[in-house]
């Protein structure tokens, strides 16, 4: 279990336990402690420090401002070719052609031309805060994952998070991206959009419902259930071709 906390700005306090307790409450388990980014910063900033010394990323003085008004969203590379001096700045990694194609367990053979379609991105902001892309790819070395599952809103984040792997001499993990569940405007349920949190008072009909929205035909016999039950079905019956090459589910079923 791992809580990405390390965009201060954005934490809530109290999330952690409830995230905690929803996963309870549907039976779902984790293993060994919960890892917190924050527990990490010292790591992360000696391997940026790491990345400064050998001369692999660069201070970018460029405000948000004068990146919104830029005719592409990738980078041009203004403060890689014309640095300026004592203002507050983030750090940027420097593109270069490194192979970042993969396959992905649903959605395919992934390939980007990383230089155009990526750029110089950003690993620390402004703010002093490590960026998602550096801080999620040393955590998965560090815990040595295998295999990342995420939703497939993530999936143009990975060609990102390899460079860096490769960058760094850190393997690559196996990705598999799940189609996001949408509402009736096409909108992917998450905070940002202000969609309700998961119910705990019926953990048996979402986990059920859940079967249903990823195409796994549950018998309807399931909705009775206990946890435990659904969960070994899911796990016994689990396949991966109804879901082949989809990008998003509505959440209403016909």
């Amino acid at each position: 279990m791992r809580i990405d906390d390390i965009d201060t700005p954005r934490v809530v306090i109290g999330a952690d336990e409830s995230i905690f307790n929803t996963l309870n409450n549907h039976g779902l388990e984790w293993d060994g402690e919960v890892d917190y980014q924050s527990q990490h910063l010292s790591e992360y900033q000696n391997i940026i420090d790491n990345l400064v010394k050998t001369k692999k990323v660069y201070p970018c003085f460029c405000s948000r401002k004068t990146l919104l008004a830029a005719p592409s969203p990738v980078y041009s590379g203004t403060c890689l070719h014309n640095p300026k001096q004592n203002l507050p700045y983030s750090l940027r990694v420097k593109s270069k052609q490194i192979s970042t194609s993969f396959n992905d367990e649903l959605q395919g053979y992934q390939d980007t031309d990383y230089v155009k379609q990526h750029g110089d991105f950003i690993i620390k902001r402004k703010d002093n805060i490590t960026a998602y892309q550096l801080a999620v790819v040393i955590d998965d070395q560090r815990k040595n994952i295998t295999h990342v599952v995420r939703g497939y809103d993530l999936l143009d984040s990975t060609p990102k998070q390899i460079f860096l792997q490769k960058t760094l001499g850190y393997r690559t993990p196996l990705y598999c991206h799940f189609p996001v569940i949408i509402d009736q405007y096409g909108e992917k349920l998450s905070k940002q959009k202000c969609a309700q949190a998961v119910s705990s008072e019926s953990p048996q009909n979402t986990l059920f419902l859940l079967l249903e929205l990823l195409r796994q035909k549950p018998p309807k016999i399931l909705k009775t259930a206990s946890i435990k039950e659904i969960i070994n079905w899911g796990i016994e019956h689990w396949q991966t071709e109804p879901l082949k090459k989809i990008r998003a589910i509505n959440k209403q079923i016909n």
